[in-house]
């Protein structure tokens, strides 16, 4: 590691440790996210990005390690003479709408859906998400080696951060307008299941308690398992649901299910949401359905790279630009809500963060005005089909490889995915590569930005053949390799 003078260089500990900025956060497996690492990350955050802070508010998700975590970035506070505001265990988007009322930064321990044995570090700064500008500032930084990366610093949690987030639902949608509703909660390991609980409870909805564990799961709303796709249909039948929801473990990212257990994607999702809002512009990754455009609801659709910088960027871009009633969403459902929004009285603050609460809720409020189920929604779009997975384990070098041979040859193409799509008619390169065929085809492969992983989008006008097409091109990436 690169140290000289008591002094330390982020780009030594990013190199040494392999903690790094993905799509979402600095990310790296539990054990090399050492008290020195996530002291150095958090005072080079605090040093580069919010030196005139005096307060920062700190949470973390119910992973194991996410509380040693929490007490080495409260040391890093400590030292910068800085307080420290302990949120506790809650959800990420809670965490950063407090930091948003009280102008202060914020800093969230959490490794969202990736696997167990890896955690992150996501950083606000007194107006929302920190920039990849930001980024490079903090992986450039040389801070003072102080020594000492951990202290017995007693952190008991505060209530404020939670009820602030709680009332800005409460504010928006009409008391008990969930009333005679019975909807199941699969809890898992989110850090936001008595949240959820609670919130529904109060609107007015019977809640069914399922799948609770002290185990952290690992849920990606991007790649329901199979698991969870058949515990979906069995609860919604045992149970005799309106509805299922959930969340990943910070519980920015939100798994609607219907009546019938059948999980609704997250950009069909963010779509509706952006709908009943109300919304003029939507900010959307590259990989989300078109069925964005197709619907006609919006007036401006931006398409960005994937993850949630992008599309804050956008959103951002798109204010300058003289636009209005900007939301975004990603193809894992988390939303963000740009500016004030205004519905029957009632006003919804911004949240430029994925936030899985406010999708849930509009939707379910929604189906009511409509006076359907939860299924007939996405019904009611224009019929294009996503479906996605990955490969795990499968090194960010052989990902970027494989692309970049694809991108460069229909005849490795041919080779690869094989003539059963037809022809290559146009290929967008925003983030990985999206190839759209002459079928009407689409099929999008991409290096995840948080793990060691090839991700695989497909679009298609059916959602059995998307399905299959997802299974096909991983298998035939499998086989090839970084061809």
């Amino acid at each position: 590691m690169l140290i000289l003078s008591n002094k330390i260089y982020l780009e030594g500990i990013a190199k040494d440790s392999g903690v790094r900025f993905g799509t979402s956060g600095a990310r790296g497996l539990v054990s090399d996210m050492t008290d020195r690492v996530c002291w150095a990350y958090t005072t080079a955050f605090l040093q580069e990005v919010t030196p005139g802070a005096k307060r920062v508010v700190v949470g973390h998700d119910l992973r194991p390690s996410s509380p040693t975590i929490a007490q080495a970035c409260a040391t890093a506070i400590q030292a910068q003479g800085m307080d420290t505001v302990y949120a506790g265990s809650l959800p990420t988007p809670a965490l950063a709408y407090y930091a948003l009322q009280e102008q202060i930064p914020a800093i969230m321990v959490t490794g969202s859906h990736i696997p167990f044995d890896r955690n992150g570090i996501k950083f606000y700064t007194d107006k929302g998400e920190i920039s990849k500008d930001h980024e490079v500032a903090i992986t450039q930084a040389v801070v003072a080696d102080a020594g000492v990366y951990s202290s017995a610093i007693e952190l008991i949690p505060v209530a404020a951060p939670l009820d602030v987030y709680r009332e800005r639902y409460q504010k928006f949608f009409p008391e008990g307008f969930l009333r005679g509703m019975r909807i199941g909660v699969y809890e898992h390991s989110s850090v936001a299941r008595d949240f959820v609980t609670e919130l529904l409870s109060q609107f007015g909805t019977e809640v069914i308690s399922l799948g609770r564990t002290n185990n952290f799961v690992p849920i990606d709303t991007e790649a329901v398992s199979d698991e969870d796709q058949a515990l979906g249909r069995e609860w919604a039948k045992t149970h005799r649901l309106d509805a299922l929801l959930s969340t990943d473990g910070d519980a920015d990212r939100p798994l609607i299910g219907d009546e019938t257990g059948r999980w609704l994607r997250g950009d069909v999702v963010g779509l509706l949401c952006a709908q009943y809002l109300g919304a003029h512009t939507v900010v959307t990754p590259v990989s989300c359905t078109t069925s964005i455009e197709r619907c006609g609801a919006y007036t401006h659709v931006r398409r960005t790279k994937i993850g949630s910088p992008y599309v804050i960027s956008a959103m951002e871009a798109a204010f300058a630009a003289g636009e209005n009633s900007v939301v975004g969403f990603e193809a894992n459902g988390g939303f963000l809500v740009g500016n004030t929004f205004e519905r029957n009285s009632y006003k919804l603050d911004p949240l430029p963060t994925r936030d899985a609460i406010l999708p849930m809720l509009a939707l379910l409020a929604l189906a009511r005005e409509r006076s359907v189920p939860l299924s007939a929604l996405p019904a009611s779009l224009p019929q294009r089909f996503t479906a996605s997975d990955r490969i795990k384990e499968f090194p960010t070098e052989r990902s970027q490889t494989l692309i970049a041979n694809l991108a460069g040859s229909r005849q490795v193409v041919a080779t690869i995915l094989g003539d059963s799509y037809g022809d290559v008619v146009s290929q967008d390169e925003t983030d990985g590569l999206r190839l759209t065929f002459a079928t009407g085809q689409i099929i999008h492969l991409r290096p995840s930005g948080n793990a060691p992983e090839l991700r695989c989008y497909v679009e298609t006008d059916s959602e059995e053949q998307a399905k299959k097409l997802v299974k096909m091109t991983l298998d035939r990436v499998s086989i090839a390799g970084g061809i």
